[in-house]
């Protein structure tokens, strides 16, 4: 605060301070709050509403886990986001190393531009666009079936096409932590290290990844809470026995009509990211600064 007020001065310091404060306040703390506030009161009928029956209870969380399906469905999207995180990084890490140490300028550039340019498209088109891609008479259907890789077509709706459209959504939020923390190594190093005989794997293991674990850290974390958080995907892609938890609370806020278990389950899924953000910053030994970085 005081690097900021002697940076901008006292007046444009202080706006700026006031701006973020409204934010905070406005965007993030009131409206969790509120969805708090719902998630400890029971679903009534208007005329019920300040009753005695209008009370503070747990009955909203305990529902979660006392439903034996809901629980599956909780716990199938915590792993499920922790499998897309895992693709993602293991599909990321050598482009982002690629791009960091290996890649021309101009190979780079076309590099970025290939990535970027679909992402000015609306996620719903994209999602859309897998759609079609992953359909029963669908472009990969075809093309495998005149390679012959397979007799007939194949039904690529479920588990394996929420994957697959996740990967590709969320595959620059972790790429370019992990590009920009790479980008930061002396190339130096990792010749010495060549040069004194350490294998590709070792280098990896010893020199980039450690140097590189606050962007893989800041890659994981985002990649994690947008795939937990995700609908669109899991909507389009997804069949009835691949549903994701964000789709049991778009069904209860909109469909069932009851906002507070809706809000209920929102809280949980808010608090696993939590979890899972200081779980990260705890496996890769860093902190929020490093990964404000």
């Amino acid at each position: 605060m005081a690097s900021l007020t002697a940076r901008f001065g006292p007046g444009l310091g202080g706006t700026i301070l006031l701006l973020v404060g409204l934010w905070l306040i406005g965007m993030v703390l009131a409206p969790n709050l509120m969805m708090l506030d719902f998630s400890l009161r029971p679903n009534l009928m208007p005329n019920q509403i300040g009753t005695d029956a209008d009370r503070y209870t747990l009955a909203n969380f305990i529902a979660l886990f006392s439903d034996s399906v809901h629980r599956a469905i909780f716990f199938k999207t915590v792993w499920a986001s922790a499998l897309v995180t895992l693709t993602t990084l293991v599909v990321t890490y050598p482009l982002a190393f690629w791009l960091a140490k290996i890649a021309t300028p101009r190979g780079m550039a076309l590099a970025l531009v290939a990535l970027i340019i679909p992402f000015w498209i609306n996620e719903v088109l994209r999602t859309l666009a897998w759609y079609i891609l992953l359909a029963f008479n669908g472009p990969l259907n075809a093309v495998l079936l005149g390679l012959g890789i397979i007799a007939e077509p194949v039904r690529w709706f479920g588990d394996f096409g929420v994957l697959a459209g996740m990967v590709y959504a969320y595959i620059l939020f972790m790429l370019f932590p992990i590009y920009n923390s790479i980008s930061t190594l002396e190339t130096a190093q990792i010749e010495a290290a060549r040069n004194l005989g350490a294998s590709t794997v070792r280098i990896h293991r010893r020199i980039v990844i450690p140097h590189a674990k606050a962007g893989i850290a800041t890659g994981c974390v985002f990649t994690f809470m947008l795939a937990a958080g995700s609908y669109v995907a899991p909507a389009l892609l997804g069949s009835p026995g691949s549903r994701w938890f964000t789709e049991i609370i778009y069904n209860w806020f909109f469909e069932g009509g009851n906002w507070n278990r809706g809000a209920a389950y929102a809280l949980v899924l808010l608090v696993l990211c939590m979890l899972v953000v200081l779980a990260a910053l705890r496996v890769f030994r860093v902190n929020l600064a490093d990964v404000a970085k």
